[in-house]
């Protein structure tokens, strides 16, 4: 089991998290803007990184906070210091 540490709870198992994917995506800034295919890449087109990866995750069964942190998808180990 991966233990994921909340920045405000500490470390908790990942049964207690909901996984946000991939973090810092920008929104536009005026959705009108945006054509459909733009919209597309927005909401469904991923990277699908093997290696270091920032990801969004949500404590959703502690302090429900956001927050974000940097795991290697190949190998599950979270860098402590990137959290935040």
């Amino acid at each position: 089991m991966l233990l994921i540490p909340c920045p405000h709870c500490g470390d908790r198992p990942e049964i207690e998290f909901a996984y946000g994917g991939e973090a810092h995506r920008v929104r536009a800034a005026d959705p009108r803007a945006v054509d459909d295919a733009g919209w597309t890449d927005y909401l469904y087109i991923r990277r699908n990184a093997r290696g270091d990866f920032e990801e969004r995750w949500r404590h959703a069964h502690g302090c429900g906070r956001f927050f974000n942190l940097r795991r290697n998808t190949y190998t599950d180990m979270i860098d402590r210091g990137a959290a935040r």
